[in-house]
């Protein structure tokens, strides 16, 4: 069973990805997609900057170091003909760099390596600023999760977890009825540099489900042996 929105829906937004690092882009991709954005992507700064012309986009995440033209090309292009949030990722950490690439009209900056919840809390300011924030909460079976709030209900009692423990429910609830695997987890929910091994998944999951036992829902957690796991209603 599919998870349904509580409430009314926001408008997915189109998210453009301008990132040499193919595995990064499909992180991004997949972290993006799980939020119910439509992504775009292009793997240097010129095609990037032409679909960023050409295309209706709502935020561009922008690579520093692209071959050909640089981010930095990229931002002042774009931000002389539209006013599209961008946000610069780089792997420097000189200040002079940020202080450049803001210079240039970037509205963020946020440097490598970085959590896919960083990242999708600064696309969700960008998004804010633009008036396309998505914020609607999710029903599953008795549970309410409120992303705006970071918080999940269960009637009127507010479980207790722990921001880890938020994400994972999260990202099992916008997954309702589908089994995602254990790397699945650990890239949405801990980000693709994260080191640890997956038993951190299966230490989360039992905590959260003595939580969900404690605060009496009906809600499941169920175990799909040598793959992952799956939300119940």
């Amino acid at each position: 069973m599919e998870m349904q929105p509580y409430g009314e829906p926001s408008a997915a937004a189109r998210v453009l990805v301008v990132e040499d690092e193919r595995p990064l882009v499909d992180a991004i991709r997949v972290a993006l997609e799980r939020e119910g954005h439509v992504v775009l992507t292009a793997h240097d700064g010129a095609s990037g900057l032409e679909r960023a012309l050409h295309e209706p986009v709502d935020v561009v995440i922008l690579d520093v170091m692209l071959p050909g033209m640089s981010g930095f090309e990229v931002c002042r292009f774009l931000r002389q003909r539209s006013d599209v949030p961008i946000l610069l990722l780089t792997a420097r950490v000189d200040e002079t760099d940020r202080v450049v690439g803001l210079d240039l009209g970037a509205d963020d900056y946020i440097t490598k390596p970085f959590s896919m919840r960083e990242l999708m809390a600064r696309v969700r300011a960008a998004l804010r600023r633009k008036g396309l924030a998505q914020t609607a909460r999710l029903a599953v079976g008795d549970l309410v999760v409120d992303p705006a709030r970071h918080e999940v209900r269960c009637g009127d009692r507010v479980l207790p977890l722990s921001p880890k423990e938020y994400d994972l429910l999260e990202v099992l609830s916008r997954h309702a009825g589908r089994v995602l695997s254990r790397g699945q987890l650990l890239e949405l929910v801990w980000g693709y540099d994260y080191e640890g091994d997956e038993r951190t998944v299966d230490v989360h999951v039992s905590w959260l489900r003595r939580k969900l036992r404690e605060a009496g829902s009906a809600v499941r957690i169920v175990a799909v042996r040598g793959v992952g796991y799956r939300l119940e209603p």
